[in-house]
């Protein structure tokens, strides 16, 4: 599967640059694969503080009261904390460290199913005329797999579930039915081999992440044209798409004229799907920004049905596919030139980075409990912030596989 599947451990005291920006307020507007054939302080629990603003928003649309009041409430995770939320969770995080669904087997348990591919993130079975989705608690940045994380799994797969069935104003997608906290069961279709990124900032820490290249003076990427005199953590002029296609272990990134070249979508293929990426997009922004967020920039995947319908699948704006700041700091932070509090993987990704060569060395080194508990937290934080939902934690007194195994066998028979 084409996995798309990012929080800083120790934000910066000296200000990455020292120019004051401008920075704009921040309103927003509106074949098988996924769906088918080193900190120098050794203190690892040392995380920024974080801020979430909840917000009433004054409407936007010109047409509605011009007169709303807009109102707005700060809440700190520290808040949160105290509310005895987090500790209540981090029992139970702590309490799976040992039960955590790093694979799955379902082929060997559930009849019917016919072969298991395994992705990053998700295991991918064919069932006939369906497919089943399981997505584990595997970690991955940097093309591989970096640990695994309680309940990360169900978080995916319950705020991807969300955010479909929020957009299908925007787009089909190719989901069925969910028949367990972890597994997704969807229409087989042939995927497009393009991975839509889209980006509303200039930020990343990967090799293809935007204040890389941009960095390294890039000026014109994936067809975009990119002004000088952006820095890090800047909002763009504009959301822009950078597309990428696979090679054998890494993404590439790639223009809209060599994804027509190669044949790897037509021309009226890509500006369908660019045009719902963008859309959905710009939708995930919106209600990230009433949610006190920023969704500052994600992956989206597409599939073709039987009919040649173009197919929202993979997953939709999660912590994995996703990057999140909080809104309410994100300019004052930006002002000092310091990075933007997160919610999301990127603090996982820089301990890895300042600890090792996550892109090179054979061996990575084993990623601190307390980190793995805490980005466990952060990932249901985010899920509660973003639904409005309370995380449903699992009972253990049956086996994860087990339970997997017997709502899938009865999702299937019910499907027959």
């Amino acid at each position: 599967m084409a996995e798309c599947m990012r929080t800083t451990l120790n934000p910066p005291k000296t200000p990455l640059h020292s120019n004051k920006i401008s920075a704009p307020k921040l309103s927003f507007s509106s074949s098988f694969s996924s769906f088918g054939t080193k900190p120098n302080s050794s203190n690892s629990n040392n995380y920024p503080r974080i801020s979430l603003s909840v917000m009433s928003n004054k409407n936007q649309n010109q047409n509605q009261n011009q007169n709303q009041h807009h109102h707005q409430q700060y809440l700190s995770l520290d808040a949160v904390i105290s509310s005895n939320r987090k500790a209540e969770l981090l029992g139970d995080i702590k309490g799976s460290l040992s039960n955590r669904l790093s694979e799955t087997n379902l082929h060997l348990t559930v009849p019917g199913l016919k072969s298991k591919t395994r992705g990053k993130v998700r295991d991918i079975y064919d069932g006939g005329d369906y497919l089943v989705l399981v997505t584990t608690d595997r970690q991955s940045a940097f093309d591989r797999i970096l640990a695994s994380i309680p309940f990360k799994g169900q978080v995916l797969n319950e705020t991807s579930l969300w955010w479909f069935d929020q957009t299908r104003h925007i787009t089909p997608n190719a989901v069925i039915s969910s028949p367990d906290k972890n597994v997704t069961i969807a229409k087989k279709c042939s995927v497009i081999p393009v991975e839509f990124v889209v980006r509303g900032f200039v930020t990343g820490s990967t090799d293809t992440s935007l204040w890389t290249v941009y960095n390294k003076g890039i000026r014109n990427y994936c067809g975009n044209a990119l002004p000088d005199g952006l820095v890090k953590n800047q909002k763009l002029p504009a959301n822009i798409l950078t597309p990428t296609t696979k090679a054998e272990d890494h993404d590439v990134p790639v223009t809209p004229d060599e994804i027509v070249k190669l044949g790897l979508m037509t021309e009226s293929e890509f500006d369908e799907a660019s045009r719902k990426a963008l859309r959905l997009f710009e939708y995930g922004q919106r209600v990230a920004s009433e949610h006190g967020l920023i969704l500052v920039d994600t992956k989206y995947e597409f599939g073709k049905s039987s009919d040649d319908s173009i197919l929202l699948i993979d997953e939709v704006h999660t912590p994995d596919s996703s990057r999140y700041w909080i809104a309410h700091s994100y300019e004052e932070r930006f002002q000092s030139g310091l990075e933007p509090e997160n919610v999301d993987k990127e603090f996982l990704r820089l301990w890895f980075k300042d600890h090792c060569n996550p892109y090179e060395d054979e061996v990575l080194p084993d990623a601190p409990e307390e980190l793995i508990c805490e980005l466990a937290w952060r990932y249901i934080f985010l899920y509660e912030a973003i639904t409005k939902s309370r995380f449903d934690v699992p009972s253990t007194k049956e086996p994860i596989h087990d339970r997997i195994s017997r709502n899938v066998s009865s999702a299937l028979s019910a499907l027959q």
